[in-house]
């Protein structure tokens, strides 16, 4: 049975973490296997958006610590460790595709650090927000922290990170670690990916990329690299088309090109 499951339909990709007897811990495997996943994507114009969820009740308790004796005993493998995980939200984060982390049950640790890597998080009632690597002697990414940070201000991510303490879905939304709040997160995720999916791709990568690196601190956006996307779209069909059908008054077609 596959860890990680990928499926695709009306240009959402829906992947699922797959170990829902072990609340869906990641391996170091899983990390590596989501890294590739996720930077396929984006060579991939049948995917326009993606939705990240757990199979089962839960959507991952974090890294699967019950193999860090043999792959994180020392700060070379720890090392070594931390460059996985940071490639996988890395690749999640880079994608210049609408991402959307569908939580319920458990978002801990490490299962935090992929929800934080995405767009946006949905959540149901029974979602349950954590990170405790304060009870681990686990120090926290810098990319990690950075997303925290961007996302719930530097009080509530030290609280975050200090406690090691849960949170249940209505106080992660309060401290901006959810977004949104569903009866059936699932659904209302598709929903907006589908109205997302249907606008120009190119918009939404430039978007995401000046947003991803403002968000981290000032001096970080690569300003060549942020005219190179601008530059595309204003050359692109998908430009010309979105001019063609407002004149038309008609529902654009865009084709990421």
């Amino acid at each position: 049975m596959k860890d990680i499951i990928v499926a695709k339909r009306d240009g959402i990709a829906r992947v699922a973490l797959n170990r829902s007897s072990a609340r869906n811990a990641v391996t170091l495997a899983m990390w590596r296997e989501l890294a590739d996943i996720f930077s396929h994507f984006a060579c991939d114009r049948d995917v326009r958006a993606v939705l990240l969820a757990g199979e089962g009740k839960d959507f991952s308790v974090g890294a699967d610590i019950s193999e860090f004796d043999s792959i994180r005993d020392d700060k070379r493998q720890a090392a070594d460790y931390e460059v996985a995980v940071d490639a996988c939200s890395g690749a999640i984060a880079a994608l210049g595709k609408p991402v959307v982390a569908v939580i319920s049950g458990y978002c801990l640790g490490g299962g935090c650090h992929l929800a934080l890597a995405c767009d946006f998080r949905f959540g149901d009632r029974t979602a349950t927000i954590g990170i405790p690597s304060a009870k681990l002697s686990i120090v926290y990414g810098v990319r990690s922290v950075q997303r925290l940070l961007s996302l719930t201000g530097v009080a509530n991510a030290k609280r975050i990170l200090y406690s090691a303490d849960r949170y249940r879905a209505e106080q992660a939304m309060s401290m901006g670690l959810i977004d949104e709040i569903h009866d059936d997160a699932p659904r209302a995720a598709e929903r907006f990916l589908k109205q997302l999916a249907d606008n120009a791709p190119l918009s939404i990568a430039g978007a995401k990329y000046m947003l991803n690196e403002l968000s981290t601190g000032a001096g970080s956006l690569d300003l060549a690299m942020a005219q190179q996307f601008i530059d595309a779209a204003s050359d692109s069909e998908d430009f010309r088309e979105g001019r063609r059908a407002f004149a038309e008054k008609r529902a654009p077609r865009f084709r990421g090109a």
